[in-house]
Parts: structure tokens; C-alpha cells; sequence
């Protein structure tokens, strides 16, 4: 499988402040834990001033004891729907529904602001091959991957951004992390609506030259892809991410071509083999000699 991201880098000892940066938190949370925590609060919210209302009376209308009455008033206190049949009687009961009716306000507002902000925020969806081949090209040992932009609209003004990250040893022995860019044969493109096969040369002066899966395994390595562009919808900086492992790169093989003439002289691209690869003549050494 492929990955979207960098290996996870455990922070021991760093300090942990979730609730002092919480509106990126919200941002970076998925949808599912995002509704869930709303829910939790909104339950919990309720269920607190629900106690309230019980332990302070004062909510005519209401069932004595009852708290399915109590939390349903809340409910309608903390929305300001208000029906009219259970209504406040009393200073502390008043002052509760003040208290409610203000947290409501408060909550909706910010609570549509995280939404607003996270439905705005333009996102990518680029679709990265699964594998990455090591193959030969124009005679040329080549890294190939694959990218293709899984929308209907188009990217203007896409960069392409690669480095291999690995452990190395210093003169002293000490290790380190290092990372070493990767050139491509393009690494700019005007649009991006269809297909991009992004290929790396191998030559001497490539961080990859003379490199084997054991090898790459020993120095722990990774290869970190990013693009960047403009979304033309949004007129916004969007970007995309993807990493290699050194499992996940193929030697003597080759992607499957995607594109498509169709008979009305349009290009169209096959997603269905969009992962897939095939052998390849054995030119190159998967493993050291």
C-alpha cells in the first residue's frame, strides 16, 4: 500500500498542548472524530445543564424529577427553539437558561467557523501510483512513478519535489538523518489535468546510483515525493504528498500505460490499471552482486 505522508516521527518528551492550539487541531482532525467530539460536547453540554435545572428546580412545565424533561429543556435552551411548554420560573433557573443561552450563541458561532473553515480550505487529490518501477530509460537508469490529478478541474503551475531521506555516517560515527534531492526529467508543468509519469535518471551524481532494495533497507530510506500548484477553481496554493518505501520500489519493471485515445481524438485516463505494472527485461541488479 502506499502512504500520503512521511514515516511518523514519535516526539518523546515534547510537551502536549492540544486544547492551546485548537483550531488547528480541528482543521487537521478527520470528519468522523471531528462530528464525534461535536456530539460529545453537545451531549455533555446538555447533560450538565440538565443537572442543573434538577438540582435547582424551577422549570415549569417540567415533571418533578424528571430528568428526560430537564435534558430536552436544556436542548431547547442551549438551540433557542423554545417551544413553550416548559419555561423558567424562578432566579436560578433564569439564571441558568442565561448562562445556557449565552454557551449556545457561543458554540454555534465558533462551531460554524471551524466548519466554514474547514470546508473553504482547497485541498488536493492527486492519485500516486502504489509502486515506484527502477527500470531503463532513453538508456538510462531511471526512477518511474506515476500521478494523476483525480479531479475534473485542472492545476496550473505544478512543481515536483523529491528527496531521499536516509540514515548516513558521519567521519565520527555518529548517525545521522540526511536528505538528498532528487532531479527530474520535468519537474514543472503548465497543467495538470491528466497523467504525470515523474521520471528520475540515475546517473553518478544521482543519490541513488549504484543503490539496491537491501542497501536502501539498511539506511532505513524513504523517498518523499510533494507537488504543488495552483487549484483554478479556488485560486489557491494546494499541494499533495506521497513516500516510498524501499519495499515499495520495483526493479526491472515497468508502469502500465494508462492513456487512452478515444475515438473522437480525446486522451482519457484508465484508472483501472493506474497501480499496475509488468516485468520487465532484467537490465538492472535488485540485489548486490
Amino acid at each position: 500500500m502506499g502512504r500520503t505522508s512521511a514515516s511518523p516521527v514519535l516526539r518523546l518528551g515534547a510537551k502536549r498542548r492540544p486544547l492551546s492550539d485548537f483550531y488547528h487541531l480541528t482543521l487537521t482532525l478527520s470528519w468522523a472524530w471531528l462530528l464525534a467530539i461535536v456530539v460529545a460536547l453537545y451531549l455533555l453540554g446538555n447533560l450538565l445543564f440538565a443537572l442543573g435545572y434538577l438540582w435547582f428546580g424551577g422549570v415549569e412545565g417540567a415533571r418533578p424529577g424528571s430528568f428526560t424533561d430537564a435534558f430536552f429543556f436544556s436542548v431547547q435552551t442551549l438551540s433557542t427553539l423554545g417551544y413553550g411548554k416548559l419555561v423558567p420560573t424562578g432566579l436560578a433557573a433564569n439564571i441558568l437558561v442565561s448562562a445556557e443561552a449565552l454557551c449556545g450563541l457561543l458554540g454555534f458561532s465558533v462551531g460554524t467557523g471551524f466548519i466554514f473553515a474547514r470546508l473553504s480550505r482547497p485541498s488536493a487529490r492527486v492519485l500516486f501510483s502504489n509502486v515506484a518501477v527502477v527500470t531503463v530509460r532513453e538508456g538510462v537508469p531511471s526512477l518511474m512513478f506515476r500521478m494523476a490529478n483525480e479531479r475534473a478541474n485542472q492545476i496550473v503551475d505544478v512543481k515536483l519535489r523529491a528527496v531521499i531521506a536516509r540514515s548516513e555516517r558521519t567521519a565520527e560515527g555518529e548517525v545521522v538523518r540526511r536528505f538528498h534531492e532528487l532531479h527530474f526529467a520535468r519537474e514543472w508543468a503548465a497543467l495538470f489535468s491528466l497523467s504525470w509519469t515523474a521520471i528520475h535518471p540515475i546517473t553518478p551524481q544521482s543519490p541513488l546510483h549504484g543503490m539496491t532494495t537491501e542497501s536502501l533497507k539498511a539506511q532505513s530510506a524513504e523517498i518523499i515525493v510533494l507537488i504543488t500548484g495552483v487549484d483554478e477553481t479556488f485560486g489557491q496554493e494546494i499541494h499533495a504528498r506521497f513516500s516510498y518505501l524501499p519495499d515499495q520500489l520495483l526493479w526491472n519493471a515497468r508502469l502500465v500505460d494508462v492513456m487512452l485515445r478515444l475515438p473522437n481524438g480525446r486522451f482519457a485516463v484508465d484508472y483501472t490499471h493506474f497501480h499496475d505494472t509488468v516485468s520487465d527485461a532484467p537490465a538492472l541488479p535488485a540485489k548486490p552482486a
